[in-house]
């Protein structure tokens, strides 16, 4: 007999906690950055439940998250958070699940600030207990500190030859930003992987758990080593890693019909909700 899997259902107390979570891992990242530049330029400023930051020039992590939940921006403080940006030559980057407050959405348009962009959140109900077997030929196993920078340049290079299905990034960061921005994410508690294909490393995977939710922070497989299986492989073992930690969800980001959400669908994620990105020029 077969038994059909239930789809996750998002309402916005779920919402609400992949939000936070996803806060919390921007701030840590924005803080790592400060401290490893110390040059004064970035703040992290809370915002109505969530936060406006702003790392580094160019840095993905220039953006305010984590609206919708907790009540609505008064135009005063919007006002602040646009000088703040302002004062460091950014624009200001909104991320707006279309589960929070519609109000918000009103505010933004008001002020000025125009839809560019969407990004998908999926989830999965983490079971008790994974047994993870790989394929033949592939290992996955952690990577420590002792190689990060073995871990920062695989990831890059995996990054830098995209799959072209889909709606692509709004978003295109240098190499050098994009490793410093990896580098300063290392510092909030993610937990590195690395994919080895036949004794070739081939990939790598990173993972933070909080409060119960497990977020998947990125998956890269080498342009000569994709379609074998790797993420598949990175997906099954960081869910067992999850369980284990104790996390009752897990959550990825993706681009809407892009091959990474086709993949995780096909493992079972389901499409939780749509973030708007919302952008006020300079």
């Amino acid at each position: 007999m077969t038994i059909e899997r239930t789809p996750l259902f998002c309402d916005t107390d779920l919402a609400q906690r992949i939000e936070r979570a996803e806060t919390e891992l921007i701030e840590a990242t924005a803080l790592a950055t400060h401290r490893r530049l110390d040059n004064g330029r970035g703040f992290v400023i809370p915002l109505a439940g969530g936060l406006a930051s702003f790392a580094d020039d160019d840095s993905p992590f220039n953006k305010v998250v984590g609206l919708g939940f907790d009540g609505v921006p008064a135009d005063d403080v919007l006002d602040e958070i646009e000088h703040a940006y302002a004062g460091v030559g950014a624009p200001v980057q909104v991320e707006l699940p279309h589960l929070a407050d519609p109000e918000i959405g009103i505010v933004l348009s008001r002020h000025g600030y125009r839809l560019e962009s969407f990004e998908n959140v999926l989830g999965i109900a983490i079971a008790d207990k994974y047994d993870v077997t790989l394929p033949d030929g592939i290992e996955i196993r952690p990577s420590g500190d002792d190689e990060l920078d073995l871990w920062l340049n695989l990831m890059a290079d995996a990054v830098a030859v995209p799959d072209t299905q889909g709606v692509p990034w709004r978003e295109e960061f240098p190499r050098d930003t994009y490793i410093e921005a990896e580098r300063d994410a290392a510092a909030a508690d993610i937990t590195r992987y690395i994919a080895v294909l036949n004794g070739e490393i081939a990939g790598g995977a990173g993972l933070r758990t909080t409060g119960g939710v497990a977020q998947f922070a990125g998956a890269a497989t080498l342009p000569g080593h994709r379609r074998r299986g790797i993420q598949s492989a990175l997906l099954f073992t960081r869910l067992s890693d999850a369980a284990a930690a104790g996390c009752d969800v897990g959550v990825i980001t993706t681009q809407p019909a892009s091959k990474s959400q086709q993949n995780a669908q096909r493992s079972g994620f389901d499409l939780l909700y749509t973030r708007a990105v919302l952008v006020k020029p300079v």
